[in-house]
């Protein structure tokens, strides 16, 4: 699959949410809520889209530790905001706040998902990053194997990202860990 067989309505948008730039995606997954609570909460699940694992309690207040698996990237320190199966988890991600918020459709569930970030110039950057959990968040609620690795999904689309918010919103390229364990292997994927 290229960037351009991926639907539009798959790409996220950049918004203003109280005066802070927000990464908002609405993505329809053809199951129910509670098989998508479960992939987005349960460990087992959570690994196979997320990009870290994560360590802590799942209730409001709880205390949440990221830790990546790439060399040198140091553990992001997290708080839990709001916890209310199956529909509700907002935490913080470092400085970022992510929000999911699930809810019926029809026979399926659609995921509204934020995160507010306080780098506008890592919004392309992390836009790409979002997009590429997501598509990997729906092969494994359809217990699928993804066609492709996180790193070749997101050179597909970063350079979508970049065109659609501009400049501005992608003056900030990779961490420089993310660069160091998967520079070579996204140079040959595609668009950085």
């Amino acid at each position: 699959m290229t960037v351009a067989d991926v639907p539009d309505r798959d790409f996220g948008e950049l918004q203003e949410h109280d005066g802070k730039p927000t990464l908002r995606f609405v993505r329809r997954f053809p199951h129910p809520v509670d098989k998508v609570w479960r992939a987005i909460t349960e460990a087992e699940h959570v690994a196979a889209w997320f990009p870290c694992t994560i360590e802590g309690d799942f209730v409001a207040g709880g205390k949440l530790r990221f830790v990546f698996e790439e060399p040198g990237v140091d553990p992001i320190e997290g708080e839990m905001y709001a916890f209310d199966p199956p529909s509700l988890m907002e935490f913080s991600w470092g400085e970022d706040v992510l929000r999911f918020e699930l809810r019926a459709d029809g026979d399926g569930t659609v995921l509204d998902f934020s995160d507010t970030i306080v780098e506008y110039g890592k919004a392309a950057r992390d836009g790409a990053g979002w997009h590429t959990c997501f598509d990997l968040l729906a092969h494994e609620v359809d217990g699928t194997a993804a066609p492709f690795t996180s790193v070749e999904r997101w050179s597909q689309v970063h350079g979508t990202y970049k065109q659609r918010m501009g400049a501005e919103a992608s003056a900030l390229g990779p961490p420089e860990e993310w660069e160091r364990a998967h520079g070579a292997e996204a140079e040959a994927a595609g668009d950085r």
